[in-house]
């Protein structure tokens, strides 16, 4: 996680290290879609033990890009902050080249097998 005061080399080293890790961008990727609660988070991700959704969201939370939020119905929601918000186009990018070029390396997505 990102420490205030600290030295980097470039803005992408920043970024990078506030976004470190697969998990907290496909996290969220998931929530730029729609607010999310913990277990639908958990549905939508069934390869991230709930120990590291619990411990990324935490990380998420405190960086400023999520924030949890009560529902109307008492439960928390996960949302984009609108820090989180911003980095909506880069996430955009990210999935739309991931998209074309694994398609093109023939890799599957769990889109194409819930189809």
């Amino acid at each position: 996680m990102t420490q205030r005061g600290r030295l980097y080399g470039c803005p992408v080293e920043f970024a990078l290290d506030a976004l470190g890790g697969k998990w907290k961008t496909v996290i969220l990727a998931r929530i730029k879609q729609n607010p999310m609660r913990y277990s639908e988070l958990r549905r939508m991700i069934p390869s991230l033990s709930d120990k590291m959704l619990t411990q990324r969201l935490a990380d998420l939370v405190d960086i400023g890009f999520v924030a949890l939020e009560a529902s109307p119905d008492g439960k928390g929601r996960y949302t984009l902050t609108e820090r989180g918000r911003d980095l909506a186009s880069s996430l955009q990018a990210l999935y739309d080249w991931g998209n074309v070029h694994g398609r093109a390396d023939g890799v599957r997505f769990r889109t194409d097998v819930e189809a």
